[in-house]
């Protein structure tokens, strides 16, 4: 009987630690290359829906004066459309508000092909070239690893979606005119009437553009979301995306603007309006002086930012919808029964 005392206590200490609940951990596995490239292009899609009213409206100011002389008689065509606003409801009442979605469908079927690969690939790529720097006796994961990375998808994301973004071009910048009867048709009829070539009418320029695009972009995002994470600002959530979102998206439009409006001028063109893209932006500077360069910049702005926003905050969440397993209730094991908490 002296020793019951001593049992109950051993007993009782017993019955404490069987009682502690399973310790689960917080790490989230890293996604797999397929989750990111998926991730990449449903997070764009739904991005590029959003807000492809402000890009069709970019490209309506980027082509306004086109071909115009400097004559005064030429500056009421020249000043059609002012603002982002303005722009946007000037389409919507001469024809329509579904011409804001004009190329919606191209636009659509380009991200599918250019953001999966230029985002989806973009840590892998730079994983790789990590390692061969190493190799090679450079050290780390500095800003030109990350450039030469962006550089590199973005360049190989638009030699494979180039006639998706000649096509959707087209369509935004038709005024009214139904050019073609769809999408596909749309194809055949720029194959037939330009020859295959046509469809990657603009590459260069483009290729340029994107790979700035890409780069200042992805390069961006991921140094001012690694800064604000560093320093302990916000956590790795909705807000820090946020936020990093919107500075890519400044940093991207003041960057890739001229480009931007050379290859919508180009990819827009007739046969023969212009010698190749450097006569182009000759042309441009000449008749509308360096301001030609960035026109459209607010909504090129409003757009840029938007999309970034919506398209990292979706591409973030997804990564961790599709990666993270299947919550697990924990369970509490009590003498011989289980109770889940």
């Amino acid at each position: 009987m002296e020793n019951a005392p001593l049992v109950q206590a051993s007993n009782k200490k017993n019955k404490m630690a069987t009682t502690k609940p399973r310790a689960a951990t917080s790490r989230t596995p890293e996604p797999t290359l397929p989750v990111k490239v998926a991730s990449a292009g449903i997070a764009a899609c739904l991005a590029d829906f959003a807000s492809f009213p402000l890009d069709t409206a970019k490209v309506r100011l980027q082509i306004q004066g086109e071909g115009a002389s400097l004559s005064a008689g030429s500056s009421a065509a020249r000043a059609q459309y002012r603002g982002l606003i303005g722009t946007m409801l000037m389409i919507s009442r001469q024809e329509g508000p579904r011409a804001l979605y004009n190329g919606l469908v191209p636009g659509l079927q380009r991200q599918m092909c250019f953001a999966s690969i230029r985002i989806g690939f973009y840590d892998t790529v730079k994983g790789q070239y990590a390692r061969l720097f190493q190799d090679m006796g450079f050290a780390g994961n500095g800003v030109g690893l990350r450039i030469a990375a962006g550089i590199t998808t973005g360049a190989c994301a638009v030699m494979i979606a180039q006639p998706t973004d000649v096509v959707k071009v087209r369509m935004q910048a038709s005024r009214g005119k139904a050019l073609y009867t769809g999408v596909f048709n749309a194809y055949a009829v720029i194959a037939r009437t330009e020859g295959v070539k046509g469809l990657w009418k603009g590459l260069l320029p483009n290729v340029t553009r994107n790979s700035l695009v890409n780069c200042t972009e992805l390069v961006s995002y991921d140094l001012i979301k690694e800064q604000i994470l560093t320093r302990e600002l916000l956590s790795d959530s909705l807000p820090c995306h946020f936020v990093s979102g919107t500075g890519a998206g400044f940093v991207t439009t003041v960057i890739a603007s001229p480009v931007d409006v050379v290859k919508t001028r180009f990819m827009n063109s007739t046969t023969g309006s212009y010698r190749g893209v450097v006569h182009c932006a000759i042309i441009m500077a000449k008749q509308e002086g360096f301001k030609a360069f960035y026109k459209g910049f607010t909504p090129s702005f409003a757009r840029i930012a938007s999309w970034n926003v919506l398209m990292f905050v979706g591409y973030e969440q997804l990564k961790k919808m599709l990666t993270s397993p299947p919550t697990i209730p924990a369970v509490e094991i009590k003498s011989g029964s289980q109770r889940y908490i």
